[in-house]
């Protein structure tokens, strides 16, 4: 595993091919009021790159421009917070998109333990620490064991994915999904604007 950690933007040379894993750490769960501090990625070879934001950065070009290209398919767990810390950071909405969260939700009906933590140990056999989830991301210098946490959270998403989809289609739910992903960054965007808590679709 090699973490390669940048200020502010990717390299303007860097191309992580056409399916990316993303997540964000932020400085709590308020995206208005809580900063984005890092943003980690990775192609699925084993690397991860990261880039930390400054305190009031409103620009990454190279970051905005992978997150806005229709031909990379960009892969989260639980999308809806990481869409909306990026688009409330940015102004650039990541599209399209895949979740492994609403995936599990769908076929994984047998459970209510959703967390990426469970999904590795239980779908493809890896164990990941989350004792730095609640460490403080906008630290200046960020550790070694912070960083090390930041890329188990991309770097494992790809074969996680794979392992869900089987289950999707086994379970006839492929589709479902894939409707539920389309609409994931207008959800984002309900978060931001005032209905997080809402079920605009009920009566």
């Amino acid at each position: 595993m090699t973490n390669f950690l940048y200020k502010n933007d990717l390299p303007d040379d860097l191309d992580l091919g056409p399916m990316v894993a993303i997540d964000c750490e932020t400085m709590g769960l308020n995206p208005h009021r809580d900063r984005l501090c890092l943003v980690q990625m990775s192609s699925g070879d084993g690397h991860a790159h990261m880039i930390q934001i400054a305190p009031g950065q409103t620009e990454a070009p190279n970051l905005c421009k992978m997150l806005a290209d229709p031909k990379v398919l960009k892969l989260f767990h639980y999308g809806r917070f990481d869409i909306a810390a990026m688009f409330n950071a940015f102004g650039t909405l990541a599209e399209p998109v895949y979740c492994t969260k609403i995936a599990s939700k769908l076929v994984r009906t047998y459970t209510d333990r959703h967390g990426l933590k469970n999904l590795l140990d239980q779908l493809i056999k890896v164990d990941i620490s989350k004792h730095q989830q609640m460490s403080d991301w906008g630290a200046r210098d960020l550790s070694k064991a912070q960083l090390d946490y930041a890329a188990s959270d991309v770097l494992y998403l790809h074969k996680l994915r794979d392992r869900l989809n089987e289950m999707l289609v086994r379970e006839g739910r492929m589709a479902l999904a894939q409707s539920c992903y389309d609409f994931l960054p207008t959800r984002a965007l309900l978060d931001l604007e005032g209905w997080p808590d809402v079920d605009i679709f009920s009566h």
